[in-house]
């Protein structure tokens, strides 16, 4: 007997099942577990909100390195190869946020122009600049899908929504933890100033977590 549409993408990329036609009417993706308590609510919301920011910025930080690398041979198909990954998850992170009747942050006009200087900026001053920002970057978001991974045990598995947000989040912490390392591979750790740098770059991701989960 094959099994349903949804199982057979789930055994691939969790998120695979948003862009799948047949699961157009699947509870998993249509609705939001009901009965929530206000701990429960509240931690949907900050992280659903703070992901869909968090795609927001890395999409324009890859823009504005393509602006200024993309035509470089060796670093702008690694970049477009990264940003291709960063839309895919925006479109994930979209349509999660419709689902869960999740409000977006108020700050995205403030995330996508941050996003744009920071990757327009550390491009300027080369390809292992680049690669430093998004091993900065990279290093605090792996550490936050962690944290919400945790948050998320106190949600309730009985609804379908539930184990498939999970997995996406599984999904899209992999995704970004492998741009680290691919950051690391094409020397991000020669880059001038690194260690200032990637403290400057990490203390602004954690702040601008903050900020989204309330705003």
């Amino acid at each position: 007997m094959p099994r349903p549409p949804l199982i057979r993408a789930l055994s691939t990329r969790a998120s695979a099942v948003y862009s799948n036609p047949a699961n157009a009417h699947d509870p998993a993706l249509t609705s939001t577990p009901p009965g929530l308590t206000h701990r429960q609510r509240a931690i949907l919301d900050s992280a659903l909100r703070v992901d869909h920011a968090g795609e927001i910025a890395a999409n324009y930080i890859y823009k504005g390195q393509m602006a200024v690398l993309g035509r470089d041979p060796t670093v702008g198909p690694l970049i477009q190869e990264m940003w291709n990954q960063e839309k895919r998850h925006l479109l994930v992170m979209d349509k999660l946020q419709v689902q869960h009747q999740v409000r977006p942050t108020i700050l995205s006009d403030a995330a996508k122009a941050a996003g744009y200087g920071l990757g327009v900026a550390t491009a300027f001053f080369g390809k292992e600049a680049a690669m430093a920002c998004t091993e900065a970057v990279e290093t605090v978001i792996g550490e936050h899908y962690d944290d919400q991974l945790e948050e998320f045990k106190s949600l309730p598995l009985s609804h379908p929504s539930v184990p498939l947000l999970r997995d996406v989040i599984k999904e899209l912490r992999d995704d970004e933890l492998e741009h680290l390392d691919t950051a690391v591979e094409h020397h991000s750790q020669r880059a001038p100033a690194h260690a200032l740098l990637s403290t400057v770059i990490g203390g602004g991701c954690k702040f601008a977590i903050e900020l989204c989960k309330r705003f």
